[in-house]
Formats: C-alpha cells, sequence, structure tokens
C-alpha cells in the first residue's frame, strides 16, 4: 500500500458495491462450495463495507451497488466463458430469487443507486458510467466480490474510461487469500491505489468536517 495519505473529495467521489449478493457470498448461496463465504467472513466484508456505506452517506457522496442479475434459466447470457457457463449451470443471480438479493446489511438505502449488469465488468453495457459522470464523481472507491474478478475488470475499466480508482482490502473478498493477495498486491498496483475502509472513512471524514 502506498503510504500517501488518502484524499477524497465528498463531492467528486462514488462508493461501488459490487456483487455482494446471496448467490455471490453466503451460505447456501450458488457458489458456496467455492470458499467465498468463509473468504467473505474472515475478511468481515459485509459489516466494514456497511461501515463505509454509512460514512459516505453521511458525508453526503453517492453509494452505488452493482447486482450481477439474470432472468430464470440465463436468457441472453452469453455461454463464452467458463463464468458465465458457471452462472447459468447453478442458475444462480436469478432476478427476485433469494440468491440475486443483496446479503442482509446491504440492501440499499434511500438515496443510493443501483446498477444491474449480465457481465463481470460494472462498466459493460450498463448505466454505470452516465450515472459517475452525471453525479461528478471523479474518483471510485470501489468495494465488493471477488477481487480477483469481476473487482479488478471494473476497477481496469474505471481507470481505462479516466476515474481514479481505490480498491477497498478489507472490504472485498474472493475465494481466498492466495486470489485475494495476487489482485490487490500485484493485478491491482498499476490501476489504481489500495486502502483500508479506516482510511477512506477517515479521507472522508476529514472533508465532511470542514
Amino acid at each position: 500500500m502506498s503510504e500517501e495519505p488518502v484524499r477524497l473529495d465528498a463531492k467528486r467521489c462514488a462508493l461501488i458495491i459490487q456483487d455482494l449478493q446471496n448467490d455471490v457470498i453466503s451460505e447456501g448461496g450458488a457458489f458456496a462450495d467455492s470458499g467465498a463465504p468463509a473468504h467473505a467472513k474472515s475478511q468481515n466484508v459485509v459489516e466494514n463495507t456497511a461501515r463505509l456505506a454509512d460514512a459516505f452517506r453521511k458525508a453526503g457522496a453517492p453509494v452505488i451497488h452493482i447486482h450481477y442479475i439474470v432472468d430464470q434459466g440465463a436468457v441472453g447470457l452469453k455461454q463464452n466463458a467458463p463464468l458465465f457457463v458457471g452462472v447459468k449451470e447453478a442458475n444462480s443471480l436469478v432476478r427476485g430469487s433469494w440468491g440475486a438479493a443483496p446479503v442482509d446489511g446491504l440492501e440499499p438505502q434511500a438515496g443510493d443507486h443501483l446498477v444491474e449488469k449480465m457481465r463481470m465488468n460494472g462498466f459493460y453495457n450498463t448505466r454505470l458510467d452516465t450515472l459517475l459522470r452525471g453525479l461528478g464523481a471523479e474518483t471510485l472507491v470501489i468495494t465488493g466480490a471477488w477481487t480477483n474478478m469481476s473487482i479488478e475488470h471494473t476497477a481496469r475499466h474505471g481507470a481505462d474510461a479516466g476515474y481514479e480508482v481505490i480498491v477497498v482490502s478489507d472490504c472485498t473478498s474472493t475465494t481466498g487469500d492466495e486470489w485475494q493477495h495476487a489482485a490487490l498486491n500485484y493485478a491491482i498496483t498499476n490501476v489504481g491505489r489500495v486502502a483500508t475502509g479506516d482510511e477512506v472513512a477517515g479521507a472522508l471524514g476529514a472533508v465532511a468536517a470542514r
């Protein structure tokens, strides 16, 4: 992690909460056998992200939930990659189901924004970029699952699209520590920066107190 302190302007940043849905990280979810629930618990990702979301709301900064949602039978989900095949075969993330719902404690609140996607990247064929530009956001603070897949995809696209990117180390999780470290310590290195939830909340608090 960089020694440079996190600097945030609440009027020019946004929090992204991506894929923290039951099928993705909950026991009993479609992908529970992957180890994702245990890793999410070890990271305390739900509680940490909920606390950070509250800090953004108090600072008047936008909170954006990105949910992976497919219709029954994964209609329209092209089966060109193993992840998409897995989503269909597991009958996961189906609109209106428990599996597609956000995990307890991370339900969208009044004033939050919701973006739906059908690919790993939160930007791809969604309204995310239009929404962010309309909100005046220049810095993306990214939380969610899985760090080495959807989070990395969204972070890379965000950087290419001109946003500064911060990936929150203790508000992200995947299937285990090895992949978490690979994503944060290697893949994200030249895309953005990595910070803790406390560092991000502290930077917001400093701005909000002015």
